[in-house]
């Protein structure tokens, strides 16, 4: 044993809720971590009776058995109740998909967007490899083409065709939403009707046909636990 061992604890005690939570070095010796549990609990005298006691080797698997004799030992010399290793946390999906996206995604990955501004007139064509932000309008004339989602920051009163060219899972989205024809994937429609209000209104496939909704009361994609890349 060096002199580092010797002036560093094998175990510590602290208190979780209801249970003595012990930390300990699982590559310490079984004879030096019952000394150093038995210098802890005899200063906690009665304290330790019927005690709900943890043992946490600070690792993520492995140490059962360690954790067995220890538990047997505290048991038969300090009359605790029940002993038991640290419960393992449950996988969080969300937390799993947020630290799997981030990384590789908002702040390293290289933009999918066209974003674009201005107005496409009559005869003028906008095309995205896949999705397309315009801040403007597409007159009646106009073309906007993307491979994804085409999100208009004005007003569609000309021909768009998005998810180009079999991603139905794509939308058209515009603030005043009035086009002369839309596409997405395979679907055409012209003339679809918007909702009749001034409000942000989409286009999206549902059940074999192209649909206008609302955007902010659909909330198409509100549900996702975690915003995902498109």
């Amino acid at each position: 044993m060096d002199a580092s061992e010797q002036t560093t604890p094998s175990a510590r005690l602290k208190g979780v809720g209801d249970s003595l939570w012990v930390t300990f070095d699982p590559s310490r010796t079984r004879e030096q971590l019952q000394d150093e549990l038995k210098r802890i609990f005899e200063r906690l005298r009665h304290l330790a009776v019927n005690a709900r006691v943890i043992l946490d080797p600070g690792e993520e698997n492995g140490h059962e058995a360690l954790i067995g004799v220890l538990g047997t030992y505290l048991k038969e010399t300090f009359d605790v109740g029940m002993v038991s290793a640290p419960q393992k946390r449950r996988p969080d999906v969300g937390e799993a998909h947020r630290k799997q996206e981030r990384p590789e995604t908002w702040r390293y990955r290289r933009s999918d967007v066209l974003m674009v501004s201005g107005r496409v007139r009559s005869g003028q064509k906008v095309e995205a490899r896949k999705h397309l932000v315009l801040m403007g309008d597409v007159n009646p004339g106009g073309e906007v083409i993307a491979g994804g989602d085409i999100l208009i920051l004005g007003r569609l009163c000309g021909n768009a065709m998005a998810g180009s060219p079999d991603n139905e899972s794509a939308i058209i989205m515009a603030l005043d939403f009035r086009p002369t024809q839309v596409q997405i994937g395979g679907f055409v429609a012209a003339g679809l009707p918007p909702t009749g209000e001034k409000v942000a209104e989409y286009a999206h496939v549902e059940e074999g046909r192209l649909v206008v909704e609302d955007y902010l009361t659909a909330d198409p994609f509100g549900k996702l636990p975690w915003p995902e890349i498109r």
